[in-house]
């Protein structure tokens, strides 16, 4: 798992350092002072919750691999995908409808930490 989540990890911050400059030299101009504040959003929470996948892989390689850990990573990423992504396409495309799913990342960002928590406190 560790190496696993140390390589996912590392793409998604270097996907949301390519997102986010893309967003500030790329779009700019395009959309919105509003609909690029939204995007921006949609990167820092990228970039911190990619963090969180690589110290997720850290804890696993210190602590052993448990179904906790496992289970957390797989929440930050599915958040990722469905809170960061749909502000994204949100920003880009206008369409409203879209923000009916960051919520539903939201609830996975905050599950997943939940679940490292656990991990953490099954350790002590």
């Amino acid at each position: 798992m560790g190496r696993k989540y140390i390589a996912i990890g590392a793409f998604m911050c270097m996907l949301a350092v390519a997102i986010g400059a893309f967003g500030a030299h790329g779009l700019k101009p395009v959309i919105g002072e509003t609909a690029l504040k939204t995007y921006e959003t949609g990167v820092q929470y990228h970039m911190f919750h990619a963090l969180g996948l690589l110290i997720v892989a850290l804890l696993a390689n210190v602590w052993g691999e448990s179904s906790r850990l496992l289970l957390g990573a797989r929440l930050l990423l599915a958040g990722i995908i469905l809170f960061s992504g749909s502000l994204y396409l949100l920003s880009i495309t206008g369409v409203k409808a879209l923000g009916i799913i960051t919520p539903f990342g939201g609830i996975a960002f905050i599950a997943g930490w939940i679940m490292i928590a656990l991990a953490g406190m099954k350790r002590t």
